[in-house]
Formats: structure tokens, sequence, C-alpha cells
């Protein structure tokens, strides 16, 4: 009997600490040190994160009032003025196309401001900058948003978006509480700005060229060199594989499948991956989406950049550096360019500047005046088989070049540019009496 017993509490107390090592086993976290995986890719960003509505700004604003033209480019006009069309609701988006008899008049009528940008502009992108009403809305491109003043009487005011580039227009509409502040504040002031003139290059296409000389400034810069590292932790996906070698010309990092390389001399970056599958089939939207958030992920807005084109059969977005009073800035060399290519999910080329123009040379500006767009043209017209068909768009911008005494500096100097047969070409203070020179 008492054996009995025994087994009994051997049993007992073996079950008991059975059921102690279970609740052990199962409620027991080992204190290990957290590591990083492998695979992650360093986060890098070289400048600030930039929204749309810094990306895509509009080129210039034109006012035509009782047969008159007055425009402006400066940045801080514009601004406000894409502000003020932030706050309306747009409603009843659709296709006006077939309605409109003469687009060339209902863009340029009196009574209308017309919003310029440089390139064609997804509307389901800008949908994050204006506030269209409706779940779906038609799916189009634009390069003028024009605003029709004398209807603000009306119950409703009208808003078109027009591309000049495939003459479609589509109509919305706004209260007409909007229109009346606007008119108000905007267009009834307009006068203050400078004369534009109107030159028909062909029957669709009219260009607005301001009528008096311009005073600009000339910048001169001493560039900061981006880190080479920084663009190597942030393209390639796995940059702990990254072989770097020297070159005559600078630097090239290579991993099995793609390539960066880096020139000190013409201060050029380009990226190449070769291996991306090349059938893009998303739309426009993608498209430039897809760019502007690239760009985003290692912060590459290193100077103030715009968008100004893109290409879908090349599947190619541009984005160009612009001057800090909003004028565009041409670099023969691709300097004043961020260029992307885009396979079907990855980017296939990037090419950009690694330079920025971070320190600028106060006590070197200088104002000096430029001619006006009535010379410009003159000395594009007296050039032996020019057509003004060709003539796609005319502007003042900036050119920018190494300083001829000092070559660390860079120089943003003042001129006239044009764009022929799909090419930029300049035109200097030299050229009101010499040769052309082409851009690209």
């Amino acid at each position: 009997m008492r054996y009995e017993n025994i087994k009994s509490w051997i049993l007992i107390v073996l079950v008991l600490v059975s059921i102690l090592l279970t609740w052990n086993l199962w409620t027991y976290q080992p204190n290990y040190e957290t590591m990083e995986s492998s695979d992650n890719v360093k986060e890098v960003s070289l400048s600030e994160k930039q929204e749309v509505q810094k990306i895509i700004r509009p080129d210039l604003l034109l006012y035509h009032i009782k047969g008159q033209h007055y425009g402006t480019n400066n940045t801080a006009d514009m601004e406000k003025v894409i502000k003020e069309l932030s706050r309306w609701a747009f409603f009843d988006v659709k296709k006006y196309t077939n309605e409109v008899k003469d687009i060339k008049k209902l863009i340029h009528d009196s009574g209308n401001t017309e919003i310029i940008f440089p390139g064609e502009v997804p509307i389901e992108l800008y949908r994050s900058v204006l506030n269209i009403e409706g779940k779906k809305i038609p799916t189009f491109n634009f390069n003028r948003i024009i605003i029709n003043t004398e209807n603000s009487a009306k119950e409703n005011g009208i808003v078109y978006f027009v591309s000049t580039e495939n003459q479609q227009v589509y109509i919305s509409h706004i209260s007409s509480a909007n229109l009346s502040e606007f008119n108000r504040n905007f267009y009834l002031k307009a006068t203050k700005y400078p004369r534009y003139f109107a030159f028909q290059a062909s029957e669709k296409r009219t260009i607005f060229l301001p009528e008096a000389a311009t005073e600009m400034t000339t910048y001169k810069y001493l560039p900061v060199t981006l880190d080479s590292e920084e663009f190597k932790e942030a393209l390639f996906s796995d940059p702990s594989f990254v072989q770097k070698s020297f070159v005559p010309s600078g630097e090239e990092y290579t991993n099995d499948s793609s390539k960066m390389t880096v020139n000190f001399e013409s201060n050029l970056l380009r990226y190449v991956n070769p291996t991306v599958e090349e059938n893009f089939i998303n739309t426009s939207y993608d498209l430039v989406k897809r760019s502007i958030d690239f760009v985003n992920q290692h912060g590459g807005w290193t100077d103030p950049y715009r968008y100004v084109d893109k290409n879908e059969y090349t599947h190619t977005v541009t984005f160009r550096l612009y001057s800090m009073d909003g004028y565009p800035v041409f670099n023969g060399n691709g300097m004043t360019e961020i260029s992307e290519v885009w396979g079907r999910d990855e980017i296939n080329k990037y090419i950009r500047p690694n330079i920025a123009l971070e320190l600028p040379l106060t006590t070197e500006m200088v104002k000096v005046t430029r001619p006006s767009g009535h010379d410009a043209l003159k000395f594009l017209q007296n050039k032996k088989n020019f057509k003004p068909s060709l003539l796609e768009d005319m502007i003042l911008g900036y050119r920018m070049e190494r300083d001829s005494k000092e070559n660390k500096l860079i120089i943003l100097e003042p001129a006239w540019f044009y764009r022929y047969g799909k090419s930029w070409g300049q035109i200097t203070m030299e050229d009101l009496g010499g040769s052309q020179h082409g851009l690209e």
C-alpha cells in the first residue's frame, strides 16, 4: 500500500513539472538584439521632396483685355493665381472640342485669362492641385487653363482645359462667386504687367512676345558637387554589390545589370539599367507621376526644376532648371535637365546634373536689358529659309555656361530662345547681327 502511494506522488510531481516546463516553453521570449536585414536599401535624401504643384508649374500668365495682352512669368505672381484656383470647386467636366468652331479664338479672345504650361499635363495628376468634383472625370492632357472672366454675372463661371498640341478642349464650371473674386483680384489689375503682342506662327499656333525690352539679371554661382556615393545608395537595389572604378573623366559604378557614370567635366550623372522590360503600357498620368515619385524617393530636386515635357512613345519625361525669377535655363550639354526613360516597372535611363547651384554670388549680379520680342522675332524672320510654321515657341531665358575667367564658377546669361522644328536654339546679343547657335 505504501509503495502505491509513493508511485502516485511521484506521478503527480512529474505531471506538475511537465506542466511548468510546457508553460515556460510557451511564454519564453529570447532577448535577441534587432538585426538589420542585409536586403534593406539605405534611404537617401539629397534634398527635400516636392509636391506636384511645385514641379508642375505654368510658364506664362496672359490676360487678354479689350484687344490688348498683358503677361508675366513671375513665379510669385503665378503661385498666387494657382493658389486661388486651388480654392475653387470645378464641376461638370466634359469634352467640348466638337462645340468649338475656333480654338484659337476661344483661348485668346478678350476677357480671357490664359495660364500656359510648358508641357502637356495629365488632368488626373493635376487633381492633387485643383479640387475637381466627381469620382470619375474624362482622361485628358492639357497645356492651357482658360478662365473666361466675362461670364462673372452668370450663374456659373466657365474654365476651359485646352491642349494646343492635340487641339482638344474640355469645359468645366465654377461658382460665379469664385469668378467674380478672380476678376476683382487679378483680371482687373492685369494692366500693371508688361504688354505682349501676338505673332501668328501658323493657323493653329499663336506666340505671344513682350512688346518692350526686358530687364533681367546675370547670375554667378559657385556650384556644389553632389555626392556620387549617395546616388549609388539610392539608385542600385543592393549597393553592397556595386563596384566603383575611376575613368579619365570621372567615376563608374557597376553591378551585374546596371551602370552609373559620373562625368566631372560635363557635370552629368548617367544611370542605365538595360535589363528592364521595354514594353511600357501605362498612361501618361502613370508616366509623369512615376517620374516625379522617382526623383522624390531620393530627394533629387537639388535645384528648382519644373516638368516641361513627356513623350509617351519613348517613355521619356524631362524636367528643366528654372532661375529664381522664373525663367527657364538652357545648356547645350544637358546640365540643366533631368531626363528619365522608363521600362515597364523600372527606370531604364536617368540622366541629370551632378551639381547644385546653392551658392549665388550676390556681389556678381548685374542688371542687363534684353531686346523686345519684335527685335528677336525680326532676327528669325531674316534667317534664310525660315518657316514660321516650324516655330513652336519663343521665350526669354538663361544660358548656363562656365565662367571663362574662373572655370569653377557657373554663369546664367540672359538670352532669347526659340523652339524650331523640335529643337531649341538661342539668339545672343551678338546674334542680332551674326549667326545662329543651336542647343540640341
